[in-house]
This record gives C-alpha cells, sequence and structure tokens, in this order.
C-alpha cells in the first residue's frame, strides 16, 4: 500500500479527490431529493429492507398483503383519504363584490382553477336536474353553469332572464358574479328569492307525480336555500346582524336535513358578533357532539367561550406560582383539543402569518380551513380581554401530548398526511402554505451533506496544496497501517 501511495502523482490526487467529492454530493442530492418525495431516507430503507435480513434481521416487521399490520395500514390510508375530503366554505364570499374587487385592487387572482372547477361542480350539482330540458331557460342555465369563463356565464344568465323573466337561478348568477357590491347582490337575491318561492310552491304540489317530479323539488330546495343562506350573509356583511341570525335560526327549522350545508357555522358567527354567548353556548351543545363532524369553527368557538372565562384575570406568572385553577384548566384543555383539530389556526390568530381571502373551499383540519376561520374570527377573540394571551401562552403546549411520530392521536384520529396535497391546490401559489407536522431530516441526510462537504473541502485543499496533500495522505495512511497491525 505503501509503494502504492508513493506512486501515485499529486494530480491523481486531485482526480480521485474531485470525483470523490462529486460521487458525494450526488448521493446527497438524490437522498434529499427521494426524502422529500417519498418522505423517508432512501438509504435508511435500503438498510432496513435488504441489509438487515442478509445480517441476520428477521422480516417480520415487513406485513404482507393479508396480515393484520397491512390491514390496518389500508384501514388507516381510507380513514385519511375521507378525512381529506373537500367542503364548500360555509362563509365563502361573493365573487363579484368580494373576490373580483381583490383582484382590481393587488393585481393578483385569490382562487385557483381548481378551487373555481370544485365550485362550478357544486353548482351543476345544487341548481340543475334531469327535468331541464322541459323548461327552456333552465336549458340555458344547465350550459351556463359548466361554462369556465365568467363573461360567457353572465351572459347566458341574461339569456335565460329573457326567455323567463322568473328564473331564479339566473338572478343567483348575476348576484354572485356580476354585482360589485355587496347591496347589489341582496337586491338580486331578493329578485331571486321571489321567483324562488314561486317555483318550490308549485314543486311541491307535484312531488309525488313521479320520479322526476321530486327530483326536480331537491333542486328547487336547494335553490330556495342557497338563496335565503346568501341574503343572510348580504344582511350579516351589512350590519343588519339580527335579521341575519333569524333567516338562519329559520333556515334550520324549516329545512333541518339540510345540516351538511353547515349553517350553523354562519349562525355562530352572527352570534359572536352580537355576543350573544349564552345563545352560542345553546348552538355548540347541539353541534358539539361526539357522533357529529367537528370543525374549526366548532373546536376553537368552544375553546373561546371557555377561555372568557378566565381570560381577564390570567397570568402566567401567577398561574406558575398558584398552580391553574379548574375553570383555567378547563379553558387550556379546550384549546389543547382545538389545536390539535387543526394546528395552523393558531400563528393566524396570533397574527404571526399572514391571513388572504378565503378560498370558496376547504379541507378541515387544514391550513385552508384555519384562514376561513381566522378570517371571520378573528375580531372575536380580539373582543375578549385577555384570549389571545392565554392562547399564547399554552398552544403549542399540545405537541407534547400528541405521540411523535403520529401514528395515533390524542383526543381525535391522527393528523392526515394528505392535507399539505390538497391546500396546496386550493390556495394561490402566491400563499406560503402551512405545513403540519414538519418533516425532520433523517440522520442520512445529515451525514451525506457532512460526508460531501468534507470531501469537497479536501478537494479544494489538494488543488491548492498538492505536495503538502501528497504528504498527508501517506501519513495518514502510515498511521493507519501501522494501527492496523497493531491490531
Amino acid at each position: 500500500m505503501t509503494v502504492f501511495l508513493n506512486s501515485l502523482t499529486p494530480k491523481f490526487y486531485v482526480a480521485l479527490t474531485g470525483t470523490s467529492s462529486l460521487i458525494s454530493g450526488l448521493i446527497f442530492i438524490f437522498e434529499w431529493w427521494y426524502f422529500h418525495k417519498h418522505g423517508t431516507s432512501f438509504i435508511e430503507q435500503v438498510s432496513v429492507s435488504h441489509l438487515r435480513p442478509l445480517m441476520g434481521g428477521t422480516e417480520g416487521s415487513i406485513s404482507e398483503p393479508g396480515s393484520p399490520s397491512s390491514s390496518r395500514e389500508s384501514e388507516t390510508s381510507r380513514q385519511n383519504l375521507s378525512e381529506c375530503k373537500v367542503w364548500r366554505n360555509p362563509l365563502n364570499l361573493f365573487r363579484g363584490a368580494e373576490y373580483r374587487r381583490y383582484t382590481w385592487v393587488t393585481g393578483k387572482e385569490p382562487l385557483t382553477y381548481y378551487d373555481m372547477n370544485l365550485s362550478a361542480q357544486d353548482h351543476q350539482t345544487f341548481f340543475t336536474c334531469d327535468t331541464d330540458f322541459l323548461r327552456p331557460s333552465d336549458t340555458v342555465m344547465q350550459k351556463a353553469w359548466r361554462e369556465r369563463n365568467p363573461p360567457a356565464r353572465i351572459k347566458a344568465a341574461y339569456q335565460a332572464l329573457e326567455l323567463n323573466n322568473d328564473c331564479a337561478t339566473a338572478y343567483v348568477l348575476l348576484a354572485e358574479e356580476e354585482a360589485t357590491t355587496i347591496v347589489d347582490a341582496e337586491r338580486l337575491f331578493k329578485q331571486a328569492l321571489k321567483a324562488g318561492e314561486t317555483i318550490y310552491r308549485r314543486s311541491q304540489q307535484c312531488q309525488h307525480q313521479s320520479p322526476q317530479h321530486e327530483a326536480q323539488l331537491r333542486r328547487d330546495t336547494n335553490v330556495l336555500v342557497y338563496i335565503k343562506r346568501r341574503l343572510a350573509m348580504c344582511a350579516r356583511k351589512l350590519g343588519r346582524i339580527r335579521e341575519a341570525v333569524k333567516i338562519m335560526r329559520d333556515l334550520m327549522k324549516e329545512f333541518p336535513p339540510l345540516t351538511m350545508l353547515n349553517i350553523h357555522e354562519n349562525l355562530l358567527e352572527s352570534l359572536l358578533e352580537l355576543q350573544a354567548y349564552a345563545d352560542v353556548q345553546a348552538v355548540l351543545a347541539k353541534y358539539d357532539d361526539i357522533s357529529l363532524p367537528k370543525s374549526a369553527a366548532i373546536c376553537y368557538t368552544a375553546a373561546l367561550l371557555k377561555t372568557r372565562t378566565v381570560s381577564d384575570k390570567f397570568s402566567p406568572e401567577t398561574a406558575s406560582r398558584r398552580g391553574l385553577s379548574t375553570a383555567e384548566i378547563n379553558a387550556v384543555e379546550a384549546i389543547h383539543r382545538a389545536v390539535e383539530f387543526n394546528p395552523h389556526v393558531p400563528k393566524y390568530l396570533l397574527e404571526m402569518k399572514s391571513l388572504i381571502l378565503p378560498p370558496e373551499h376547504i379541507l378541515k383540519r387544514g391550513d385552508s380551513e384555519a384562514i376561513a376561520y381566522a378570517f371571520f374570527h378573528l375580531q372575536h377573540w380580539k373582543r375578549i380581554e385577555g384570549a389571545l394571551n392565554l392562547l399564547q401562552c399554552t398552544w403549542e403546549g399540545t405537541f407534547r401530548m400528541i405521540p411523535y411520530p403520529l401514528e395515533k392521536g390524542h383526543l381525535f384520529y391522527p393528523y392526515p398526511s394528505c392535507t399539505e396535497t390538497a391546500d396546496r391546490e386550493l390556495l394561490p401559489p402566491f400563499h406560503h402554505v402551512s405545513v403540519y407536522p414538519k418533516k425532520e431530516l433523517p440522520f442520512f441526510i445529515h451525514f451525506t451533506a457532512g460526508l460531501c462537504s468534507s470531501t469537497a473541502m479536501i478537494a479544494l485543499l489538494t488543488h491548492q496544496f498538492p505536495e503538502i496533500m501528497g504528504v498527508f495522505a501517506k501519513a495518514v495512511s502510515m498511521i493507519s497501517r501501522t494501527c492496523a497491525e497493531y491490531l
């Protein structure tokens, strides 16, 4: 070995170390790319899957297709897919009066193509049925809801009104997309309500005649509920809060099966604006049930109510000296529950991240839901003295209670891993999507990064000082040989 090293030239050292540096760099780049694409280290995976059996390890950890562990994994994956279902935002803004005005001012598009495409699918589901061919205006509107170009949709709505001046869905489209103020939108929705109620009464009288008439009644019911809900939201935005609350309560009484529309979330926000906390608690008592699906609005409103009773007198220094009272423990537990359900919300409530306009669809437990909640509820947290202070002192304690890695949750199901992908589709590209949990770089990526850096440094020194590095290499080789002979 010594004779071989003595025969090497300094240029060969440079070539050898340069090649090693290049190989180490390529290994590091590949390892980093593989981890960010698949969420695991390639070197670690190869070690576990191939090297461990060769070194006497067992293969029992590898799940067979029919094994219980494989069944658990498939069940978890199905559960994650169901939890990553995209929902219509109960508090979505008006395209013409709000989203378009934002585009005029900033030049940015607040809605993504994916989000608007989901809305188009919703409109076709809510506002069309198989009997549309019986009325020419409905046939035109069926095509209008499929249009992707806003001017074309608006033009089609006017064509439908020329054929039938009582076409409710045409007024709905104009109110949503052509009206540039909430006042104009409300005026159009009132015209839609007058036409929608007439059509709804006719459908009620004919609902038992055939399955087609039943389908038409469902469509007309959807249209009527949508119009009344949007009228309530117009009243809320124009400051007529009690009128909005009355419309929402009447809707929930008249159409109880339509709880999937989450009208109670609109009601909660309006009641908070009125500071009617007893009424808010009554709504929560009905909808914050273990058998019903949760949302950020439900969990964080429950936390806000419990925080309200202690936040004005809460002090971290005092609490650390005397301990937490029963009411404070209940408030902290409610905050932990809310944060576990959606960990993205506190950063928006504490204004650690900038808010943007909420999308038309949200992903429960995702960043999109956090934006939609904080956009409307931040003012309610600010109104209660000390509420944000208590949230700031306690919300990060949630993560110490949840097992990591997140094989299981604490109070809810494990946090779904598909939220980041869905949120990136729903939120505009200029928004920095909040990700939870952060992927930590494994040991092998740190190791390859260190190996790459050290090899590059050796290559640089060899290029600058070839003779000295040649002597140094010979010395290291002699020491290694001596140690090997001694052992």
